[in-house]
């Protein structure tokens, strides 16, 4: 698998990409489900994808505060395209932002 890791705000949050999809699958919709691993030192204490654009709209957010070196699978409602915007908030106040391809990754890792 390959590696992408995106920076925003100091902190990185890097995205597993999966198997190549057709142009048509990519157009289509993303995976169902998303897979979040917290890989700092601290807690996630809030993380919400949305759909990008003027009029953004939750697709998944994280309902419990997930701990260091953890992981949870979000399952994505509705979704609508492929790119969104992830927000991630820690225990220690750092937050991160960044616009993703969410067909292309299934696996979303909030680093230092």
């Amino acid at each position: 698998m390959a590696f992408r890791t995106l920076a925003a705000l100091g902190l990185g949050i890097g995205a597993t990409l999966g198997p190549a999809l057709p142009a048509t699958a990519q157009a289509a919709r993303p995976h169902p489900q998303i897979t979040i691993s917290n890989q700092r030192t601290v807690p996630l204490s809030q993380f919400a994808i949305m759909t990008a654009g003027d009029q953004p709209r939750l697709v998944a957010k994280l309902a419990k505060p997930l701990a260091p070196g953890k992981s949870v699978v979000l399952k994505l409602n509705k979704p609508q395209g492929c790119s969104y915007t992830v927000q991630a908030a820690f225990d220690d106040d750092a937050t991160s932002d960044a616009d993703m391809d969410l067909c292309k990754d299934r696996v979303i890792r909030l680093t230092e």
